[in-house]
């Protein structure tokens, strides 16, 4: 198998066979001529069952996290909805990390509890916990995101696959964070991948879209069946922008993680700081897990402020978010740009009051590939 970067490049993007350009085109259309009733060229007959432009991307993505399958959607979510209604059933039930992505918990807790799937949050870290919550006759899903969004917990993604397949049941993990070039969880086990593609793989902070890469083609066409059922596909310049994105994917995040890394580190010694959440620090509790599974620690910040009491310290975190000037308060995360958020607030809100609330006092980087001095200046006059 050729290296990561020369598949981001080449997987699926041969030159066009036409023309000779080297850039796959893109495919505008709707419908595709037939050759006489059923004739179908190349199998295309309507772009929500498939386009060749998001054929490619599918391609690619499925050879850099080494699946067998890949299917992209209009959003991430769009991908998880796909992907609970395709392995789950009334009576059914999903066992997931109890730092979960807080859309993600909205979906599994107010969208699919009303038909009939139930949840259990659980900390990853706790293997007999985990054990536990496991129930062969009933769940169907280990939802596992690593690193975690917000608290950038790393879960061991080997053991929770062999925690899952005794029982039977599915372990889907989360890599949006780390991305196929920091972390390929189809390697160590897992059985489908999730990516919100809006994030690292887009890069740009300019498209939004989803995708699930599987190991087994019998799941991989369960899901592609849906994928067209349901039709919340990608458009073709959607996809097109990501291919494109994904080609400079190993060089951004280098940049991202040498930078997350130098901020994680200065942060550390700041006294309004308390606590700084980043797997590459040698002092975060799963820091050999993150070692040992990925090849880099990636470019996501988190860190609580010090206050003499949660009012405070929420204030404090608030001020931060307010008078940062590169780093934009925005949600989203793994674009070019830096930005700042407050997840209690912002992209968690809809966890407050669940067991997975996230502490008030917590701010989130995305650390952009800016030059990190400058970064670096903007948290120090933030934070004074």
């Amino acid at each position: 198998m050729t290296g990561f970067n020369t598949r981001a490049i080449h997987a699926g993007q041969e030159p066009d066979p036409a023309t000779g350009a080297v850039i796959p085109p893109l495919h505008l259309t709707t419908t595709y001529k037939q050759d006489g009733v059923g004739g179908l060229r190349g199998g295309y007959e309507y772009s929500r069952s498939a386009n060749p432009t998001r054929d490619t991307l599918q391609t690619a993505l499925a050879s850099l996290e080494q699946g067998t399958r890949a299917m992209t959607f209009a959003s991430g979510l769009a991908a998880e909805d796909t992907l609970l209604r395709t392995v789950c059933r009334p009576g059914d039930s999903v066992v997931l990390g109890g730092d979960a992505y807080g859309g993600t918990y909205r979906l599994i807790s107010r969208v699919m509890a009303p038909w009939g799937v139930g949840h259990q949050p659980v900390d990853l870290n706790d293997l007999d916990a985990v054990r536990a919550a496991v129930a062969p006759e009933t769940t169907r899903v280990v939802w596992c995101e690593t690193p975690s969004n917000p608290l950038l917990n790393v879960a061991d993604i080997a053991a929770l696959a062999e925690i899952a397949h005794a029982a039977g049941t599915l372990l889907v993990v989360d890599n949006t964070f780390a991305s196929p070039y920091l972390q390929q969880p189809l390697t160590l086990g897992a059985d489908v991948v999730v990516h919100s593609t809006t994030k690292y793989l887009g890069g740009h902070s300019d498209v939004v879209g989803g995708a699930l890469v599987v190991a087994d083609d019998e799941l991989g066409e369960q899901l592609a069946f849906l994928q067209n059922a349901a039709g919340a596909v990608n458009g073709p310049f959607d996809a097109w922008l990501v291919l494109r994105s994904l080609k400079t994917l190993g060089v951004r995040m280098e940049r991202h993680s040498a930078n997350g890394a130098r901020i994680a580190e200065w942060l550390l010694e700041h006294p309004a700081v308390g606590d700084v959440l980043y797997p590459g620090l040698p002092q975060h509790r799963n820091h050999e897990v993150a070692a040992s599974q990925m090849s880099g620690f990636g470019g996501m910040v988190s860190f609580r402020l010090r206050g003499t009491d949660r009012a405070s310290a929420e204030e404090a975190a608030l001020r931060v978010c307010e008078r940062t000037e590169l780093f934009t308060l925005a949600e989203s995360l793994g674009g070019v740009e830096s930005l700042v958020e407050h997840p209690h607030r912002m992209t968690h809100a809809s966890a407050a009051g669940s067991p997975l609330e996230v502490p008030a006092d917590l701010v989130r980087l995305s650390v952009g590939i800016e030059d990190v001095d400058d970064l670096i200046a903007d948290l120090d006059q933030a934070l004074t």
